[in-house]
């Protein structure tokens, strides 16, 4: 397989400017999940058969020859019009006929309650491989470091958790556990066996990258990146062929657990809303009003949606708020509910599973004992500023690597780019205990509040101000003033610190899947813990300052350096994504910590205004953006005073606009201009001269409704006239039958003016969904608008290059 086309950096359609573009599976093919990368686009479409003699194999024109009228060809953006009316049509029927007779009744009851069952089935099915995926990951993770001689499918807390041998302070060694350096030089200690674990470490380490990168490249390139920019493109209403077909699933399962234990910069929360919309995308198959309508699959899109962050986070309601926030295009009452639904099933079915093994749901479970203090809002809101900036700083700095990637050989060699990438990774993390552990494992110690027993390094307080045997204590809780060990993981966190913001940088984008919650919240769980830490200390030995004087007394652990962590890595979480309402609810689902609402949502809420006042894209809008996708951000406003006119084609000095007339062309005309064009579609108007406005076809339609005439109505030639109207023309004895075609027209297609603000238009395009709208003048149509065509104005109008728009 060429690199060129990996993982949707080239897929490119050079077709005209009215070429649309979609995706999602329209058909029952499961075998088509992938697009074949060998076609050739330097014409605008498939390779075709161009003889008009003898029946030409219009259908080969199409990018895949799928039966039927109504369905959409890849990289094509549906008729979210045309589909909701389809479905009510359907309602209807269904609702009628169950009037009639008792079965026709039970049959509307099972297709009513038909969207309830496709969501358990859905919450099922993503909560039982997400349990799989984090139990998978937790023990390829431990196999850098050793095995278990019990069974070598136990990672090491497990493999420990039944052993009589091991001590409270020392709980994560055992005799059943041993270490690569045991096994092959006998001792845990010394040189030598950390010159074995270093090399076993990065050994390991690239195994599972070399794996995971060529199990992408060579079975599904789709299975690459986080594929929440995809996602919402899709829901916007685009067509990927094979985005979320079956290959694209097993392997970003698979792939994704050996990336995370690669130890690269990357998480597995991400990648697993792709995986839930995979599974939902195949489950909808099933069901026959999913199956046939684009519009009802993506309502189903969006609730998958939620789904995936509920089971990533263990945060049913989070993961809801997410979707309607964050990810989908259209979200209907009915949708949220079915979200809901959805979400709280996978999520009792990850809790049955207990891949965390702490008998809870969510991923890290803290318990504050301490309250915060009005006046720590500051250093919250110093957190949330942080936060802004860095999220500003990774968004771009890695569009600016991307990019880079994409204009130059290195995104000729994938497989190559992510050994090196491992490889750097391996060698700088493994000396620094904080960057060796995975990335959850450091954010559930950064979020960790000390306790007298903890033995951890974070945790290592002398227990006096001064040294002497007096501890103060009150309410139970000793004063903590820094010892030694504390001082050494303070300087390791700050080299930890540097470290992940430039390697996530790198890491996110390469050809493997690599979700971007867990190394932001990394960053900001260690910058938060660090000025707790700081906080801590300064109250410690400064708590007769004016500041600290009315809360925090000698002796009281007034300060909670976890709670720092924790809404650092909120902060940074939300600079680079934007997520507000529901990065608070994520995140106070992810750690039990109700009570510290508030601080969150001072972080969330600075980080993002500072991140907005930098660039207003989050990181995946400026993925769409990068790759070109043809997506309409609700969020971006339209402040130019254009018209309808400035904007629709033909251009002034371009040719003219390619229409079907009512009747008076034959069959051989029609096929003459589907060939010689490649446009998506053809007004039809009553003749030439007038170009009054009819409707619109779908050059899909046009073809299959062609082709079928040719192959099954009797007396079809190249000479037969074309009707689009119902009125039958005048017929001799040597006429040939005529081709109807008044099924396929649309009557009633969305027209604006010459003089209607393109501010309007853009909404219209929004709020419907459009495809195209056509420019009338008093019943004159005078030219066409697509999606394309908006997507392209506006990035001219922000001083960007409009070319770069239609997924390149």
């Amino acid at each position: 397989m060429d690199n060129e086309g990996f993982c949707n950096d080239n897929y490119h359609n050079s077709s005209s400017d009215d070429e649309l573009v979609d995706i999602s599976d329209v058909t029952m093919d499961f075998n088509e999940d992938v697009p074949p990368l060998d076609r050739d686009y330097s014409t605008g479409h498939c390779k075709a058969d161009r003889r008009l003699n003898n029946s030409p194999k219009l259908l080969d024109l199409l990018d895949d020859t799928v039966p039927g009228i109504g369905t959409y060809e890849d990289f094509n953006t549906i008729d979210w019009v045309r589909e909701k009316s389809k479905d009510r049509d359907r309602h209807r029927e269904i609702t009628n006929k169950s009037k009639q007779s008792t079965l026709a009744l039970l049959f509307s009851i099972i297709d009513a309650f038909s969207g309830w069952l496709l969501m358990l089935l859905i919450g099922l099915m993503s909560g039982a491989l997400a349990g799989g995926i984090d139990i998978a990951a937790h023990w390829m993770t431990d196999l850098k470091e050793g095995v278990c001689l019990n069974g070598f499918w136990f990672n090491h807390e497990d493999c420990c958790w039944t052993s009589n041998e091991t001590t409270f302070k020392e709980r994560d060694r055992c005799p059943q556990w041993k270490s690569w350096a045991e096994l092959m030089v006998g001792v845990n200690e010394g040189a030598s066996a950390y010159v074995v674990s270093y090399f076993m470490y990065v050994s390991w380490a690239l195994l599972f990258a070399f794996l995971a990168v060529t199990l992408v490249r060579a079975f599904a390139p789709y299975a690459c990146g986080s594929g929440i920019p995809e996602i919402k493109t899709i829901l916007s209403g685009f067509i990927i062929r094979g985005y979320l077909g079956k290959w694209t699933l097993i392997i970003k399962t698979i792939t994704l657990v050996l990336a995370v234990s690669s130890g690269l910069s990357l998480g597995k929360e991400g990648p697993l809303v792709h995986v839930a919309c995979c599974c939902a995308n195949i489950l909808c198959h099933f069901f026959t009003k999913y199956r046939r309508n684009e519009a009802k699959r993506r309502e189903v899109l969006s609730a998958a949606s939620a789904v995936g962050v509920s089971v990533a986070f263990g945060a049913p309601i989070g993961g809801v708020l997410f979707s309607l926030e964050e990810v989908s295009y259209y979200f209907p009452l009915k949708t949220l509910w079915r979200s809901f639904f959805a979400a709280l099933v996978a999520a009792f079915t990850l809790r049955s599973i207990n891949p965390f093994g702490n008998s809870r749901l969510v991923l890290f479970y803290v318990e504050f004992h301490t309250p915060w203090h009005f006046l720590e809002l500051i250093p919250f809101i110093l957190l949330g500023i942080f936060g802004g900036l860095w999220g500003a700083f990774f968004i771009r700095a890695n569009i600016a690597w991307c990019r880079l990637r994409k204009n130059t050989c290195l995104g000729h060699y994938p497989v190559l780019e992510v050994l090196l990438v491992t490889l750097i990774t391996a060698l700088l993390a493994f000396p620094n205990e904080y960057t060796r552990m995975s990335g959850s494992q450091l954010i559930s110690e950064l979020f960790n509040d000390c306790s007298l027993l903890d033995s951890s390094r974070i945790c290592d307080y002398s227990g006096s101000r001064t040294g002497s045997a007096n501890v103060t204590v009150t309410n139970g809780l000793a004063d903590r003033p820094a010892g030694p060990k504390l001082y050494t993981a303070m300087l390791l966190l700050a080299l930890a610190l540097i470290f992940k913001m430039f390697i996530t940088v790198a890491t996110f984008g390469m050809k493997v899947p690599s979700g971007l919650f867990i190394p932001s919240m990394a960053v900001g769980a260690i910058a938060g813990r660090l000025l707790g830490v700081g906080m801590e200390q300064l109250a410690i030995y400064h708590h007769d300052w004016n500041v600290f004087r009315g809360w925090c007394s000698p002796g009281a652990d007034c300060i909670t350096p976890g709670l720092y962590a924790m809404v650092g890595a909120a902060a940074c979480l939300g600079g680079v994504t934007r997520m507000t309402v529901s990065l608070v609810v994520i995140m106070f689902e992810l750690t039990g910590g109700l009570e510290y609402i508030v601080p969150l949502m001072a972080a969330a809420m600075t980080s993002k205004w500072v991140a907005d006042a930098l660039g207003r894209e989050g990181i995946y809008e400026a993925h769409i953006r990068l790759n070109g996708y043809p997506f309409l951000e609700a969020k971006e406003e339209f402040r130019h005073k254009t018209l309808a006119t400035d904007v629709m084609r033909p251009r002034r000095s371009g040719p003219p606009l390619s229409v079907l007339t009512q009747s008076g062309m034959t069959v051989e005309e029609v096929e003459r201009l589907i060939i010689d064009t490649t446009y998506s579609g053809f007004p039809v108007v009553i003749t030439n001269q007038s170009q009054r406005l009819v409707g619109f076809v779908l050059r899909r339609d046009l073809v299959i409704s062609l082709e079928n005439a040719r192959r099954h109505q009797e007396g079809v030639v190249s000479v037969s006239a074309v009707l689009f109207s119902e009125c039958d023309l005048p017929e001799s004895t040597n006429t040939p039958p005529a081709v109807k075609l008044h099924s396929i027209l649309d009557l009633s297609p969305f027209t604006v003016t010459v003089h209607t603000p393109m501010e309007i238009v853009v909404d219209i395009f929004r709020k419907l969904g459009l495809r195209q709208c056509l420019v009338t003048q008093n019943g004159r149509m005078l030219g066409i608008i697509t999606k394309k065509d908006v997507l392209k104005h506006m990035a001219q109008m922000a001083n960007r290059d409009p070319d770069s728009i239609l997924f390149n």
